[in-house]
């Protein structure tokens, strides 16, 4: 696919923001000293308690739009203290691995209309029957505007696949540090919202546990529908994707003694904390038809039952009962037979083009353009630091 549908690939994934999940305690690594659910951001959240409270969010704001590539100087404008903190963030870690990021651009490129759906009617639409998940993101500031949420956020899914994410002139650093604001932000605001806290079964949101989880809805949960969907990987693939994940969610603030150092790893810690705790949510339930509804603002060359049914294949009929999303079997029948045959056709592994192969190349590159903010460019909807909560939450 073009660069619209990689630009894209994570939007849906990342409307709904990486906040996270769970309450149940998995088997972390086992030199882990701390559990992950009680460990925050201490020093960011302290210093964007402060910028809050202090009115600054506007001028912190109106600094970090002129901040873009990884090797942008900081700009000026920014309290010394959280400049001082970003200039020591502001890097990859040291164990990141140049030739294994690189490879994970070229397969991000290589996949990228599998990625597209998986990220977009898989986690993105997963988030919403994620209890935490669903609630946190229902009544903070984004909830309220899901499409503008979605602009500002997919950045992060876009700059993480791009070819030079983790290059100088690459922007996912950035793009994770401004990330890292946001959820500092949240951690103060959602606390002080008493619809959040009346639904909330946690104190603070955005754990490194809860960032853990998300990974496991996107990254993990990907990783196993291509094992699923015999899309074609090597084990050097495989690798290079993990560990572009493992450098993101560094970034995103994770202790390293949390981060799973192999698929299998993380295919256990996800069959522990995301499978048990996925359950439907009023607010998951209104979010997923905000998100759905969507699509209703361009042609995707399907109809909603079609997509409806798409959802269904990808996450699970017990899912789309959860959300109420009306059968269509005849579309159910189509996607469950003809969805393998394209996989194979594009792959080179089956010789002729499906009948429905035109079907799905209209659907999936028009659902890439549905999160492109109506066709404006990325960089007129960054990603801000927000000032409050959900309106009247």
């Amino acid at each position: 696919m073009s660069n619209l549908s990689r630009r894209n690939a994570l939007s849906l994934g990342v409307a709904l923001g990486l906040v996270g999940a769970a309450s149940v305690v998995p088997a972390w690594a086992s030199t882990a000293a701390a559990d992950p659910w009680w460990v925050w951001d201490d020093e960011v959240d302290r210093l964007m308690a402060g910028v809050l409270d202090t009115g600054g969010v506007p001028a912190v704001n109106t600094a970090l739009r002129s901040w873009v590539d990884n090797a942008d100087p900081l700009p000026s404008g920014l309290p010394a203290d959280l400049a001082a903190w970003l200039q020591g963030v502001n890097r990859l870690p040291s164990w990141a691995d140049p030739v294994k990021l690189r490879r994970a651009a070229d397969f991000n490129r290589r996949k990228d209309t599998y990625l597209f759906v998986l990220y977009g009617l898989g986690s993105g639409i997963m988030s919403t029957v994620i209890p935490r998940e669903a609630r946190s993101v229902y009544w903070s500031a984004g909830g309220a505007a899901m499409q503008d949420r979605a602009a500002k956020t997919f950045t992060f899914g876009y700059d993480l696949s791009e070819a030079g994410a983790f290059e100088p002139s690459g922007q996912f650093v950035v793009t994770a540090n401004k990330t890292r604001l946001v959820h500092a932000a949240v951690r103060h605001l959602l606390p002080q919202s008493p619809h959040w806290r009346a639904v909330a079964d946690e104190r603070v949101p955005i754990s490194n546990g809860d960032i853990l989880v998300t990974f496991h809805s996107l990254g993990t949960f990907v990783h196993r529908k291509l094992k699923e969907w015999h899309v074609p990987m090597s084990a050097a693939d495989e690798d290079a994707f993990l560990h572009q994940w493992q450098v993101a969610i560094h970034l995103l603030g994770v202790r390293d003694e949390f981060i799973p150092q192999t698929w299998a790893a993380a295919d256990t810690q996800s069959a522990q904390v995301l499978t048990p705790l996925l359950a439907p949510t009023p607010e998951g339930k209104q979010l997923a038809a905000d998100l759905l509804g969507l699509t209703a603002q361009i042609d995707l060359g399907v109809t909603r039952g079609f997509l409806n049914e798409f959802v269904r294949y990808v996450l699970s009929n017990e899912v789309g009962d959860w959300l109420g999303l009306p059968r269509d079997y005849a579309a159910a029948t189509l996607i469950r037979t003809g969805w393998p045959a394209y996989i194979a056709f594009r792959e080179g592994l089956l010789p002729i083009a499906p009948a429905a192969f035109h079907l799905f190349d209209q659907f999936v590159r028009a659902l890439a353009m549905l999160f492109l903010n109506k066709g404006t460019s990325p960089t007129s909807t960054p990603i801000t630091i927000p000032a409050g909560n959900r309106p009247g939450a």
